[in-house]
């Protein structure tokens, strides 16, 4: 029922993909806004789905995303100045901020539009009680264990600076400063093994009892899986709400109050909707390696450097002649950056993993997936290079949602002073 293989297809047609690289040139990003509804009504059974906007920070992504009542969890000013832009209301529980600090132009924004805030320190707990009694808050308890697909996504235990360790001292400033303890909430980590996520309930119910608290509100995280190699499988969505809606009311029958569930899903919706589009440059033979050089580097795609991660790759040739018999040799794609680092294909332990693809030449193209998730959002300007375009495909269209940066807009920071 929410097979997202065809949905791909019919984006990523030889047609489609040569008209955006004439159109747009490259490199460029492309989401598919079919397979972010698909995403989402898995996940319906949820009281709240809550989006992780900085996996996908876009305002034309998140207008798609409230069509379909998906509420925001922004982490920055920024961040929530786009949720509204995207039309997002800051007093009616549409945006939460999430943070372990409070900068003061943040707790000016929040103090006035009214936006909860999920603290992640008792010193941002100090701060908005001092200046705003009966605030409304929630405590982002650290668990006191993590998970992640990589110990830089792990966001729980003594290893990581998330949350509040003690909730007890939390609840003892809330009271302090009179302020309004709406929800609580817990996340171990980014791409987490079912396992841990499970975890996580029995800490939430074990909390949220200690606490005795009349909250209105528990969140899930988020954290959850999607196939980034054809080794890799989704959480079974199925299992995981049945076990956090069973904690629910376990929870709301001992505190003897209504809860809604909130599940924070950011790369879940996002990830597998996006894809980069690159032209290859240059072919190089290395001793016994074969490097590809693509005009995308890590100041686009940066996952690879950061993590080790992986994302598929296929060919798209510049000449569709004389393509059935291509030979398939191992290739490191790697990128146009002065920096040894910029390689797209890497384990995890930062050692250089060659691929099987086809053979390919200067002027064909590259296409590494899912790519929606973390990957225009921490893009950067390293090297002087300027952002790149962002597409959206909707509805058998696509519509230009980022225009390309200039270098002269990348410089006129520093020159019109």
């Amino acid at each position: 029922m929410y097979d997202i293989s065809n949905i791909k297809k019919k984006m990523l047609t030889r047609d489609n993909v040569i008209y955006l690289i004439k159109k747009y040139k490259t490199p460029i990003w492309v989401y598919n806004a079919d397979i972010i509804i698909k995403q989402i009504k898995k996940l319906e059974k949820f009281d709240i789905i809550r989006f992780a906007q900085k996996s996908c920070s876009n305002i034309h992504i998140l207008k798609l995303m409230k069509q379909y009542n998906i509420k925001i969890d922004a982490v920055s000013l920024g961040e929530i100045k786009r949720a509204i832009l995207a039309g997002f209301q800051p007093n009616n529980n549409d945006i939460v901020f999430t943070s372990d600090i409070l900068e003061e132009k943040v707790l000016q924004e929040v103090i006035q539009k009214k936006i909860p805030v999920n603290a992640g320190s008792i010193d941002m707990l100090k701060q908005i009680g001092k200046k705003s009694p009966g605030h409304p808050v929630w405590i982002r308890i650290n668990p006191r264990f993590g998970n992640g697909h990589h110990i830089k996504t792990n966001t729980g235990g003594d290893t990581s600076k998330h949350g509040i360790w003690n909730p007890i001292k939390a609840l003892s400033i809330i009271n302090q400063y009179k302020l309004n303890l709406i929800g609580l909430h817990m996340h171990i980590g980014s791409g987490v093994n079912t396992e841990n996520l499970y975890q996580v309930c029995e800490s939430m119910k074990k909390n949220a009892i200690q606490l005795n608290q009349k909250i209105k509100f528990i969140s899930a995280g988020g954290g959850l899986k999607i196939p980034y190699s054809s080794k890799d499988t989704e959480t079974d969505l199925e299992d995981y709400f049945n076990k956090w809606n069973n904690t629910k009311k376990i929870i709301s029958s001992t505190l003897k109050c209504p809860l809604k569930l909130e599940i924070e899903p950011g790369r879940f919706l996002v990830g597998q909707s996006g894809i980069l589009i690159s032209k290859v440059y240059a072919v190089k033979n290395m001793g016994k390696n074969t490097f590809v050089l693509i005009n995308s580097g890590f100041n686009d795609l940066i996952r690879p450097t950061l993590y080790g991660s992986y994302h598929k790759i296929t060919v798209i040739y510049n000449s569709i002649k004389n393509t059935k018999n291509t030979p398939i040799i191992k290739s490191i794609i790697a990128g146009p950056l002065c920096e040894s680092g910029d390689v797209f294909t890497i384990k995890k332990t930062g050692i250089i993993f060659p691929r099987n693809l086809p053979k390919v030449k200067p002027g064909d193209y590259l296409i590494i997936h899912d790519t929606g998730a973390y990957g225009s959002s921490m893009s950067s300007n390293y090297n002087s290079r300027p952002f790149i375009p962002e597409v959206l495909y909707k509805n058998g269209k696509f519509k230009l949602i980022r225009r390309r940066q200039t270098i002269q807009e990348m410089l006129s920071l520093e020159t019109s002073l």
